[in-house]
């Protein structure tokens, strides 16, 4: 990925995308497992949430830019974009006690 500047609109599109404790807690777990992302079933296993809510998450997190979404024996799957694995890195600089 280029080192391109981003505007302060981009950068708050992103950031938005993450304004929601589900959709930080995808992230993190995308990050964990790198390149071969989750499937939407898996992620509502791992989180217990419904996948509805889930699919709610992972539209938003997609419309910032932050997740790449594929498919896999007709399963859904979702990747860190580029852009969700900068802002992965971030994050895990935080303290997350």
């Amino acid at each position: 990925m280029a080192n391109v500047e981003k505007t302060p609109k981009q950068l708050e599109r992103h950031l938005k995308g993450l304004a929601h404790q589900k959709r930080i807690q995808i992230l993190l777990l995308l990050g964990k497992k790198g390149n071969t992302g989750l499937t939407l079933d898996n992620i509502a296993e791992i989180t217990k949430l419904h996948p509805k809510n889930i699919s709610h998450h992972a539209r938003k997190l997609e419309l910032a830019g932050l997740v790449d979404k594929t498919f896999s024996n007709r399963q859904l799957v979702l990747l860190l974009s580029p852009y969700g694995k900068s802002l992965y890195k971030l994050i895990t600089t935080f303290s997350l006690s």
